[in-house]
């Protein structure tokens, strides 16, 4: 497994842009395919974006395209999230997630093996 830790979240109006980082140790980073999911209240965990080991591929889920995009700087083990045009729907708690690259950029939280402790984002309107 690897250990994960988010940082960036805060309190947005919205329409305003934060960057979520996530700082990977105990595996070979590059090996891995990062992943972010949020969890609102009451609500079940949801996947919101996944990148390649080499950054190259990324998917997301319908409702943060066009405005969430990740990224990773593969030399300092992290991954960030740079979120904009944030909306009161997008308040959650954000997750760090990893796997071992398998080929694929799965969506489901079963396939990933390593969980941050998460970074709460709340959007005012």
């Amino acid at each position: 497994q690897v250990q994960l830790v988010e940082s960036g979240g805060g309190l947005v109006q919205s329409g305003d842009s934060l960057r979520l980082s996530c700082v990977a140790s105990g595996r070979l980073f590059i090996a891995d395919t990062l992943a972010w999911f949020r969890q609102a209240p009451g609500k079940e965990r949801e996947f919101v974006a996944a990148i390649r080991p080499s950054g190259g591929s990324t998917e997301y889920a319908e409702s943060v395209k066009g405005r969430f995009s990740s990224s990773r700087e593969n030399a300092k083990n992290t991954v960030f999230l740079q979120m904009n045009s944030l909306k009161p729907e997008d308040t959650a708690v954000y997750y760090c997630a990893a796997q071992k690259f398998r080929g694929l950029l799965p969506t489901t939280l079963a396939s990933y093996d390593s969980w941050g402790r998460g970074t709460q984002v709340t959007v005012s309107s």
